[in-house]
């Protein structure tokens, strides 16, 4: 099957930015205007919006839903873990690696290990603040909240680097979800589109969206 039929199983939209005076612009115009009826009869739930304006910088954005892992995967292989003398910064690289190795089957799981308790439950700490000091709740609550804690540690120090180290790493990764095409041909925004599909098809976990009811109705034969 094409992969232009696949786009919506793996992007829920595509954005093309053009200026419309500008020469450098064509390209977009040019491939966005050829293939839009196409896309939209193959992929008819996708947003597939082109926003104009004046000098534009051509691009396609879309939405990737990146996770903290892709974002603490991503800061290791790119040794974005610094110290401020430009040296690998090895307690936020071992933090990093503890978080990746955390059991989240099991975190879910102790999650509900005390009946009628919810230790996630919204504004919980404003509701009942002394909750962690409940013996029972304590007791049943033990792996969940060691887990918790050890957790909420491995964060503290991996965005304890210097010069808004995470914050940065988090906007780069973000710009991922964008390519600029300026002065680009038509094969070349062609090529961008099929590159953020294939980066859908690694980060996006969409769900096949069934209509509820029954749209359309063919009647049987006449005869019958």
């Amino acid at each position: 099957m094409s992969w232009r039929a696949q786009l919506s199983r793996h992007l829920t939209v595509l954005r093309f930015f053009a200026c419309s005076e500008s020469p450098s612009s064509r390209g977009v115009f040019g491939w966005y205007n050829k293939n839009y009826e196409e896309l939209k009869m193959l992929n008819p739930t996708m947003s597939l919006m082109l926003r104009t304006t004046e000098n534009a910088m051509p691009a396609i954005t879309t939405e990737l839903d990146f996770t903290t892992d892709d974002l603490l995967r991503n800061m290791l292989q790119t040794g974005k873990f610094r110290n401020e003398n430009d040296t690998i910064a090895i307690d936020r690289v071992e933090a990093a690696k503890a978080y990746l190795e955390t059991d989240w089957a099991a975190l879910r799981r102790e999650r509900w290990a005390s009946p009628g308790f919810d230790p996630e439950k919204p504004f919980l700490d404003k509701t009942n603040p002394d909750w962690r000091s409940d013996p029972k709740i304590a007791k049943d609550l033990a792996l969940y909240l060691e887990l918790k804690d050890s957790l909420n540690e491995q964060m503290q120090v991996i965005k304890s680097g210097p010069n808004n180290e995470y914050t940065r790493a988090e906007n780069q990764l973000l710009m991922c979800q964008r390519v600029d095409l300026w002065c680009a041909g038509e094969s070349e925004v062609e090529s961008a589109v099929q590159h953020l599909y294939l980066l859908g098809r690694r980060f996006n976990q969409l769900e096949p969206d069934y209509p509820e009811h029954i749209t359309e109705f063919y009647p049987g034969a006449s005869d019958l």
